[in-house]
């Protein structure tokens, strides 16, 4: 029949995922902010990771002393088989100068320099003599001085007073800093001779004028101390004697005149490098360029401008290195914690889409029996996931490269060079979208492969594993074993092997899954009694429990992961926190030390008596150490060279301290005085000591009592005890005696005990001092310089960071499994509430049926966490991460993994307490609603 003119054509049926999301949109928004949230972690991350890294490696170069991180190129001077003058003429400032533009045009990529702290010019390798009768002698020797010629004295000096040097080579003239004029009796018109090479006439520097240094941390001053601040260094012999250290700063047309003195002068031009154009990233390219410059293809170029003898020296590659070590260490303890966090976000996704299908299951259902395909159902809902999830996903990611920025680059910085590559956060929230976007139409698929009209029942206790889920659970019961067999017999060094981060999240995984398997049992344990009980509320409770969904499992998995996760992360942060502790603690032996600058130096009358009366001084502990006592042999003379540090002690104070400390604790008694000591007994040298020794020194030493002969004295010590660390000394080999019996007795240290101020210490100390300086070392203070990496402070913000959204996760999993069974429990309310139940009853029986599935998740991740502690801690090792020291350096071997009781019991208690909230909440609400209203007529539910 043709259509007539007025016949309208029929409207199309509106867009299924429009409908969909216009009929639910909390859903939806809740899916999508859930999304947005889990994406922004993934993206986010390794974007927080190269930032730390980059900061990490910026701030090791920039904070390095100069000295360590100068890039300094030396070349011997021109050799004696050319004539005096050209060798002059190749000493100018200006050839020097064009060597040194040329040199920094050599340096390799990414190498780059601040101009501002370069300096070149002639120095001594060995100091000379001043030999001048009036220069001061404190013990009789002459003073010793550099003579170095830097350019660029002006701009990093102020004039104090007369001139900065002219001079010639025949006429040198020289300037010299305060300090050392102040120290030296030097002044403007003064006259310093040094010997020199050729003749027995020595060679006359004038001084012109005394500058003050401008940053003596500076590449310029710090890379040599001498040119700015003397020092009074000390022989070595039997009688310590004491003189001057200082330098002459030789102008540099004066440079020449190096040439005729004894010093044997070099060249040099010196670097500081810039960190501020680097990133993490380019530390692998900087120890290429580092090693070229030092020994390869790039060291045959500088040769080509400053001479065949050109060799250049620098820490800087020390630096990198420590970097690196520090790098690998830290990165697979932290994709511990990724692994875990990532887990358990993607057991709380699995459980969204649970949910959704839970809540939709009789539409599908329905859908199904009506012909449609599974084809046509699984495009459907990936539609309605992907309208959601996409879009949260994208947002999340440019959220995260707006909140996680790198670090700001330097001034010289090219334009992009410092960038955080975007790939890795594209990758992680796709990943995320991914698993938002697929897992509600394949559990859909799954659940409705075959048409059903009613599902039966699906009773966690009633169900049987099939042989699917068998072979599942032995996989990952095999492979989570593998990986903590192999984390226990190679540790993390490998930061590719994936199997082995993972493995504290398989050992969750297995006790979750062991957890499932014994759900029902103890339900039906606790059933029986609660049966004998007067009122309803117990046994209906525990009924409620046990006739949960087996779907309910992925909470209690998503719950013992957040806590397994939880309990590890905390128990690195505590490791962490306690070997600072310790190794700052036995760096310094107490709270406090007062040791002299330079060996075997008393401590001034009076000093001990001030510093106990110092506010907050609970004690202090006086100390005579000697070092590097020659050790005899026990069992065979021509062993091989031992020696180890003498310590003469108080022991009453000092036994005090150890068990304090718990450094090598041992009662006062070992140490008793045989009454034998002071100058008056100096001759006896058979006298007996007990001594407390180290390991290593009591095997030497034997049995028997063994005569050693020290500046303290000469007697025979026996070994009365043996203990592995003491707290005057860090090192292990060591000896501890009485002080009393040692035959020249004084105190060369002091250790303090109590919440002394340190400003307070050392002013105490300052007041006491006389030629030589007394350093004073605080515990707090030597702790705190454990964590001047931002590599270490920003993997531990990684560890806090995963422990809190695993505990949002943990929250969230809660929150969703109490959501699924709403609408059943609200029905189950009201058809109680018919039978006579009140109101206050029924919100306590939904209230405690919660609570049975927190309470195992809690003791499961508690059990869980004191396994996996256990079985990864041989494996893991904190130094790293907790010292910023190599280990070489360091006076802790290790620093172990322990189980941390409040990060165990601490999640563990909130998850109960949340959940039994969150239950409280929802009966409160369902209890509001009406009888009538969920009991409608010819509802299945």
């Amino acid at each position: 029949m043709p259509r007539s003119r007025t016949d309208k054509p029929a409207r199309a049926v509106a867009p299924w995922v429009r409908t969909r999301l216009r009929t639910a949109p909390w859903a939806a928004a809740s899916l999508a902010l859930l999304v947005l949230v889990t994406a922004y972690l993934a993206a986010a991350l390794p974007r927080a990771m190269d930032a730390y890294e980059t900061e990490g490696l910026r701030h090791d170069i920039g904070t390095a002393q100069a000295a360590v991180s100068t890039l300094q190129l030396t070349a011997e001077t021109p050799g004696l088989e050319l004539p005096l003058a050209t060798r002059e003429q190749m000493l100018t400032p200006g050839v020097l100068k064009k060597q040194h533009d040329e040199v920094l045009g050599l340096l390799p990529a990414p190498l780059r320099t601040d101009p501002r702290q370069a300096a070149h010019g002639v120095r001594t390798v060995k100091r000379v003599n001043g030999l001048d009768p009036w220069l001061p002698r404190p013990d009789g020797l002459a003073p010793q001085f550099v003579l170095a010629s830097p350019s660029g004295l002006a701009d990093h000096s102020t004039l104090r007073a007369g001139r900065l040097p002219q001079g010639t080579p025949a006429r040198p003239e020289a300037v010299v800093t305060t300090k050392t004029a102040e120290e030296l009796h030097l002044k403007p018109g003064s006259v310093v001779h040094v010997p020199g090479r050729v003749s027995a006439e020595p060679i006359a520097f004038t001084v012109t004028g005394v500058v003050e240094p401008r940053g003596t941390q500076s590449a310029y001053w710090g890379v040599e101390p001498l040119f700015g601040t003397p020092a009074l260094a000390a022989t070595v012999g039997l009688e310590v004697k004491y003189y001057w250290q200082g330098a002459l700063l030789v102008s540099p047309a004066s440079a020449p005149a190096l040439l005729s003195t004894t010093g044997e002068p070099e060249t040099f031009f010196r670097f500081l490098p810039v960190a501020d154009h680097l990133t993490g990233r380019d530390a692998d390219a900087l120890a290429l360029a580092l090693d070229s410059a030092k020994g390869g293809p790039d060291l045959v170029k500088l040769r080509q401008v400053v001479g065949p003898t050109g060799a250049l020296a620098t820490g800087l590659d020390g630096i990198i290195d420590s970097y690196g070590s520090m790098r690998e260490a830290i990165t697979p303890v932290v994709a511990v914690a990724v692994f875990g966090i990532g887990a358990v976000a993607a057991v709380v996704l699995a459980m969204t889409g649970g949910l959704f299908v839970v809540r939709r299951d009789s539409e599908l259902a329905l859908i199904r029996s009506r012909g449609a395909s599974l084809t046509g159902i699984g495009i459907r809902l990936l539609g309605e996931t992907s309208a959601v999830a996409v879009p949260a996903a994208a947002l999340a990611v440019v959220l995260a490269v707006l909140t996680v920025r790198p670090p700001a680059p330097g001034p010289g910085a090219v334009p992009g060079t410092g960038d955080i590559p975007l790939l890795p956060s594209l990758l992680a929230a796709t990943a995320v979208a991914l698993v938002a976007v697929l897992v509600l139409p394949l559990r859909a698929v799954v659940r409705h492969r075959r048409p059903r009209l009613h599902g039966g029942r699906d009773d966690l206790a009633d169900a049987r594993p099939s042989t699917r889920r068998t072979v599942l659970d032995l996989t990952v019961l095999v492979l989570a074993v593998g990986a903590v067999a192999s984390l226990r017999l190679r540790g993390t060094e490998d930061s590719g092997d994936h199997l082995v981060s993972a493995a504290p999240v398989l050992v969750g995984l297995i006790a979750a899954m062991l957890l499932v398997r014994i759900y029902p049992l103890p339900l039906r344990w606790a059933g029986r009694p609660a049966r004998r009980l007067r009122g309803a509320v117990g046994p209906l409770a525990l009924a409620r429990a046990g006739r949960g969904s087996s779907a309910g499992t992925l909470p209690l998995l998503a719950l013992v992961l957040a806590l397994s996760t939880a309990a590890f992360g905390g128990s690195v942060l505590a490791g962490v926190a306690d070997a600072r502790d310790r190794a700052a603690l036995m760096a310094i032996g107490a709270d406090a030390r007062i040791d002299g600058s330079v060996e075997w130096t008393p401590l001034p009358e009076g000093l001990v008596e001030s510093v106990r009366g110092t506010k907050g001084v609970q004690d202090a502990t006086p100390l005579q150490i000697e070092y590097g006592v020659l050790l005899p042999s026990a069992e065979d003379v021509n062993a091989r060279p031992m020696s180890g540090a003498l310590v003469g002690v108080e022991p009453g104070s000092y036994t005090r301290l150890t068990a304090r400390t718990g450094f090598g604790p041992f009662p006062a008694g070992l140490l008793a005085s045989t009454g034998k000591g002071g100058k008056e007994v100096a001759a006896d040298t058979e006298r007996v000591i007990p001594a407390v020794a180290s390991p290593s020194v009591a095997e030497r030493l034997g049995r028997t009592p063994q005569k050693i002969m020290t500046a303290a004295g000469v007697f025979r010590v026996k070994v009365v005890a043996v203990r592995p660390v003491t707290p005057a000394f860090p090192g292990t080999e060591f000896l501890v005696v009485n002080g009393a019996d040692l035959t020249h007795r004084t105190t060369t240290g002091l250790l303090v005990t109590g919440s002394v101020d340190g400003s307070a210490l050392r002013a105490v100390v300052k007041a006491k001092e006389e030629n030589i300086p007394l350093p004073v070392s605080m515990r707090s203070e030597k702790r705190s310089a454990y964590v001047d990496s931002p590599l270490q402070s920003g993997a531990e913000r990684m560890y806090v960071a995963a422990i809190g959204a695993g505990a949002g996760f943990a929250v969230v999993a809660v929150l969703l499994s109490l959501l699924q069974g709403t609408p059943e429990r609200t029905t189950l309310l009201a058809r109680l509430r018919t039978m006579g139940l009140t109101r206050k009853q029924g919100r306590r029986i939904l209230g405690l049926e919660a609570l049975p599935q927190a309470v195992l998740a809690a003791v499961g991740g508690v059990l869980a966490g004191l396994v996996t502690v256990p079985l990864l801690a041989p494996g893991i090792d904190l130094f790293r991460l907790a010292l910023a020291t190599t280990p070489g350096f360091a006076v802790l071997d290790s620093a172990p993994l322990r189980a941390d009781p409040w990060s165990l019991a601490g999640p563990a208690v909130a998850v109960v307490l949340i959940t039994a909230a969150a239950a409280g909440a929802q009966a409160w609400w369902a209890g509001r609603s009406s009888s009538i209203k969920e009991l409608r007529a010819g509802d299945t539910r």
